[in-house]
């Protein structure tokens, strides 16, 4: 079909619409605008999201969970889902009139079959009634959608590795959190290619984000708002998932769109890394043997240049340097114990103990237990791999918990002789051990959660490739952590690139095999060059994935090892790129968060408690007028994202909300003394 046939069709489509949705207003029970002139209309603070499977409506849907946004769903693909009229919309009974939603998701801009569908109508008519916004969560070019057909200057096609730029509207409005300029993941075939249409806007159509045409100078839109018929949408013209990075950094100004920036729930971005091993020597991988010395599976002892990383003062000097140039803090991970059993072997001398205290007061430092002992069951390596050993009766042999405590007891005691600046609540155990550790040993340590409680530790790392979810030991919580692709055996950029290849290679073409047929990695086209392959592989693709976590929200801290600031100090270029990376593509209002593990372990307990609630159906927020009232469950923290302006309503007097960040203000907050519910008062 032609665009002359796609614009006729699309007038007659409109023009019998705006016909029905006018009788149907009234049919409906809603009510126009001006019509409740003496009632301002109650809006609840809940999203509606009309899902049709497909991957764009579930990446907003998933922008909304983890920003802590209550929704709705209604999946078009079950027979029994609610049919969405007036009724389902709003409740017109009482006094003041309530809508049910703040905003809504769509699959596309007619998502019901046709344009004069009754759902359809009975969408707009609330839509128009109450100022509510429509997200067209992935359709194309056309004028019912405000943009010209793309054979009128446009063009169609795969977006991949595509510049775009965020609009001088777009940095004035929802999007003033971004620097300007981003470009289209390039990451096939991994992952899907992005297709799109870049198409110019017509009357009534405001650009929020453009490319420029292939092939030509003019430039097309690609997300955008459209007001017309009294209702506005906002249209979005390329296809994408909830991982691609180009939905990451749009998906915050999506959310703040659709609820016109007020909304329950917050998001920050933040970037935290722990250096395990501080103090102590870390084995080095072999790569004549394709294994690590000290490890179970290899056999023979040390071979030629296998020596321990260790740091030295130097790489102690360098790692503060580093930090004052690019104002980020490392969290110290250190076995002091181990440290002391160097000091002793090298004539009592450590001038990496002595850099370290010396900058002590820049870093900030966790307990990783005295000797890095394994807290688990007892190991019997007798057999590879390695079982639990058992005691007569059969029961597993663990270990105990009076030296699990002394494990982290001497730690804590030893920071306290040298005036480290220690939070005694958080510990990392050597290896996560302790927890539970699959196949070998299917529950956690029955003597590790008394020993946590003996010492006063709150918050207990975990793997997060293990254990993604936060969970209770005993009285503290876990913290799980994303393991860095920078191996802990290592201290050079050749070594790196050689286990990586024996990890990712094929049999056939020298590794190890495991990534053939495993569902979690996939095999290299050919190994990498040892030379130039962590530079040119290994860091862009492990940077891309730390900025992929910092820029969704996730809080999680990442992990290395002190090796990897060691000898080729491996681990700087992937930190360098990932604050690279995010201060090239936000703005100075959107600063990437550094926060500690027990700030972590509080944001994710805080994210759990407030989730429940919401399943729970606990939780009461509306909005009527530039009022916005909140209930929630007594002792649940409440998210809230608003207006700069916005006040808080104290017993007698009023504070201003939260504090900025992304041009909002944001908060976790609880109601005032004497207070049943949280009321603030917006601009």
């Amino acid at each position: 079909m032609g665009g002359e046939d796609h614009m006729a069709l699309s007038a007659r489509r409109r023009n019998t619409a705006a016909l029905v949705t006018a009788a149907a207003t009234m049919a409906l029970g809603l009510v126009v605008p001006g019509a409740a002139a003496a009632t301002t209309p109650r809006i609840d603070l809940k999203v509606l999201v009309v899902a049709d499977g497909d991957s764009p409506v579930a990446a907003i849907t998933d922008q909304l969970r983890t920003t802590g946004v209550p929704y709705t769903v209604v999946d078009l693909n079950d027979p029994g889902r609610p049919v969405i009229d007036a009724a389902f919309l709003a409740d017109t009974a009482g006094s003041t009139h309530r809508a049910r939603y703040q905003g809504v998701v769509l699959p596309d801009e007619t998502p019901f079959g046709s344009p004069d569908s009754p759902e359809q109508l009975a969408l707009e008519a609330y839509e128009r009634t109450y100022g509510i916004g429509q997200v067209d969560a992935y359709t194309w070019a056309h004028p019912e959608v405000g943009l010209d057909y793309t054979d009128a200057g446009g063009w169609a096609g795969t977006l991949d590795g595509q510049p775009a730029q965020i609009t001088a509207a777009g940095k004035a409005g929802w999007f003033g959190y971004l620097d300007g300029a981003f470009t289209f993941e390039d990451n096939a075939p991994a992952v899907p290619e992005s297709y799109g249409y870049a198409a110019r806007p017509r009357a009534g159509f405001t650009s929020y984000v453009d490319t420029e045409v292939p092939g030509s100078t003019g430039r097309g839109s690609l997300l955008g708002e459209y007001a017309h018929d009294g209702r506005r949408e906002l249209v979005v013209t390329f296809a994408y998932n909830r991982y691609q990075q180009q939905f990451r950094l749009l998906a915050r100004g999506i959310v703040e769109w659709l609820t016109q920036g007020v909304h329950l729930g917050q998001v920050r971005n933040s970037f935290a890394v722990h250096v395990d091993d501080v103090l102590a020597p870390d084995s080095r991988w072999d790569t004549a043997r394709d294994c690590t010395p000290g490890d179970f599976d290899c056999a023979g002892g040390d071979g030629p240049g296998t020596a321990p990383i260790r740091m030295t003062a130097d790489d102690a000097a360098y790692a503060a340097q580093w930090q004052r140039e690019h104002g980020f803090t490392l969290d110290m991970v250190f076995n002091a114990g181990s440290g002391e059993e160097w000091r002793s072997e090298h004539g009592g001398a450590d001038a990496l103990a002595d850099r370290l205290l010396a900058d002590k007061a820049q870093y900030r430092w966790i307990n990783h237990t005295y000797t890095h002992q394994y807290l688990g069951c007892v190991q019997d390596t007798s057999t590879v791999p390695w079982t639990c050993a058992k005691n007569a009766d059969g029961s597993t042999r663990w270990m105990s918990r009076a030296d699990i405590s002394a494990q982290i007891r001497d730690n804590t005691d030893w920071a306290l002789t040298k005036s480290l600046p220690l939070d005694r609540t958080e510990l990392v155990t050597g290896e996560h051990s302790g927890l539970k550790t699959l196949p070998q040993q299917p529950t956690d340590n029955p003597n590790l959660a008394g020993a946590l409680a003996d010492n006063g530790v709150k918050w207990t790392a975990s793997d997060n490739s293990r254990e993604p979810g936060q969970r209770p030991v005993g009285t503290a919580l876990t913290v799980p952590r994303y393991p860095m692709n920078v191996y802990y055996n290592v201290g050079t950029k050749a070594e790196m690139a050689d286990e990586y290849n024996w990890i990712y290679t094929s049999r056939a073409d020298g590794g190890s095999g495991v990534c053939e047929n495993n569902p979690t990695s996939t095999c290299l086209a050919a190994p990498l060059d040892t030379a130039t392959g962590y530079d040119d592989v290994i860091v862009p693709q492990e940077a891309r994935t730390a900025l992929g976590h910092a820029v969704s929200g996730d809080p999680r801290p990442h992990y290395a090892h002190q090796s990897n600031l060691a000898e080729d100090r491996i681990l700087y270029p992937v930190l360098d790129q990932v604050l690279a990376g995010y201060r090239a593509l936000f703005a100075d209002n959107t600063p990437l968060e550094n926060p500690r593990q027990s700030a972590i372990g509080t944001e994710l307990q805080r994210r759990a408690a407030w989730q429940a609630a919401l399943a729970a159906n606990r939780v009461t927020a509306y909005r009527i007028g530039t009022t916005v009232t909140i209930t929630a469950p007594s002792g649940v923290q409440i998210p809230v994202t608003a207006p700069e302006g916005t006040k808080k309503q104290l017993l007698l007097s009023t504070a201003t909300f939260g504090t900025p960040y992304a041009g909002r203000r944001s908060a976790w907050t609880t109601p005032e003394l004497l207070q049943s519910s949280v009321t603030l008062k917006l601009p």
